[in-house]
């Protein structure tokens, strides 16, 4: 069954993606996945459906990413289309006799799997599942085209009380019509003089060549850590840095010590919510900025030195036009010859409360999975926290990083803080 929502919202009209959307839009293409995030999650007895449609016709009504539709130029360049109201749909689903939080898992499981039409759907999918007539479980599902996770946490956060203030800071409109005014266009362009020295100045090999081939190609490893967890807190208020950029020299010095290159370039994801009236948007903002940093043979009081240096530009020109800098990167590997791998992310994605305490406990590492197909970035570490530790999860290709020395890399990081 589909129960139909209507709903009617503050703004509409219809412009070209704001930077963060680019991104977000790219990383959409290049995956062949709609980036669907969410889940199941259990209902408070007594739970109506009538709850449930309020819930979705506020997400709808009072955010527009989740009311944006897509339509594409011939040369395939994405415009987005806002609506102020219109109609959505909640599926009620029986289980019978099935087991009903297997049940939402299959629906998530199936909406996974099932593309998105970003010109003719909302990016939003919700349901609900029913036992002998009692609601048990909601599954809910939202590109990440419409937000990131700091956009998710204030979300979630205005949903569960029902903020009605209006809605705070520019919007994805109004963001792309600063960055298409001088002021933003200077600012892009100062982006790409900065990405352009690196690029020229750099090695364009990133990574040692392999030494033989692994299959499956494609790695994903976990490595949680309490002694990152109680240490990396400790290095930050000795040094003044935030625990982030701690763990992103631990990073840089790591993997020039496994891997024998440096300088280390490194592509940090940037919330970009440091900027003026982009704090509490739900909205896609984060972008992966680029920085090179000198790590061979530094100590560790010399690595976060030199990182404090160097992320501040870093974090300034994380801002910037996506296919722009592409034609830049492009442009660049011709006159050189190759192209430069940029191909080495950081991402911390622990909500505002990133440092907590943590009992001692022994560190381990495992691979939870190895595939062919779809394809990983040549090295990708996220930060998590995750009850009484630090985790660390690592996506590599092994073509460029052989698993071992992925793991190696993290083990590396916990070693370079704890002297």
């Amino acid at each position: 069954m589909r129960v139909p929502v209507l709903f009617d919202g503050e703004g509409s009209g219809s412009g070209p993606l704001s930077w963060g959307q680019l991104e977000n839009w790219s990383a959409i293409v290049k995956q062949g996945t709609w980036l669907p995030l969410g889940g199941v999650k259990p209902l408070p007895a007594g739970t109506t459906i009538e709850e449930i449609t309020g819930e979705l016709r506020y997400l709808m009504s009072r955010y527009q990413p989740m009311r944006t539709k897509l339509s594409f130029e011939p040369d395939g360049t994405p415009r987005q289309q806002v609506y102020r109201e219109g109609e959505t749909f909640l599926d009620v689903v029986d289980a019978g006799d099935e087991d009903p939080e297997k049940v939402a898992e299959s629906v998530c499981d199936r909406w996974r799997d099932e593309e998105l039409d970003f010109a003719a759907e909302w990016p939003v999918r919700m349901a609900v599942v029913r036992k002998d007539g009692t609601l048990t479980h909601m599954a809910v599902l939202v590109s990440h085209f419409v937000t990131d996770a700091a956009g998710a946490l204030t979300m979630m956060a205005e949903v569960a009380s029902r903020v009605t203030a209006p809605v705070a800071g520019l919007q994805p409109l109004a963001q792309a019509e600063w960055q298409r005014s001088p002021a933003g266009q200077r600012h892009n362009a100062a982006a790409q003089r900065y990405w352009e020295g690196i690029l020229r100045s750099v090695e364009p090999r990133r990574f040692p060549a392999p030494a033989s081939v692994v299959t499956p190609r494609y790695w994903h490893g976990e490595f949680t850590s309490p002694s990152l967890a109680r240490t990396v807190p400790d290095l930050a208020a000795a040094s003044g840095l935030d625990s982030s950029t701690v763990l992103l020299a631990l990073y840089a010095g790591s993997l020039t010590r496994v891997t024998g290159v440096d300088p280390v370039v490194i592509r940090p994801m940037v919330s970009n919510r440091f900027r003026p009236g982009l704090a509490g948007v739900v909205c896609t903002l984060a972008q992966a900025g680029l920085l090179s940093i000198d790590a061979a043979g530094a100590d560790l009081d010399e690595l976060l030195d030199r990182m404090r240096r160097v992320t501040m530009s870093a974090y300034k020109y994380a801002y910037f036009h996506h296919a722009d800098m592409a034609a830049l990167v492009d442009r660049v590997a011709s006159e050189r010859g190759e192209p430069v791998e940029l191909g080495c992310y950081f991402n911390d994605r622990r909500g505002p409360v990133r440092d907590v305490p943590c009992p001692p406990g022994e560190s381990t590492f495992r691979w939870v999975g190895s595939q062919e197909a779809p394809s990983f970035e040549p090295l990708f570490v996220h930060v998590d926290n995750v009850p009484g530790t630090l985790q660390l999860t690592v996506y590599l290709d092994a073509a460029h990083l052989s698993p071992s020395d992925g793991e190696a890399v993290l083990r590396g990081m916990e070693a370079l803080a704890t002297g």
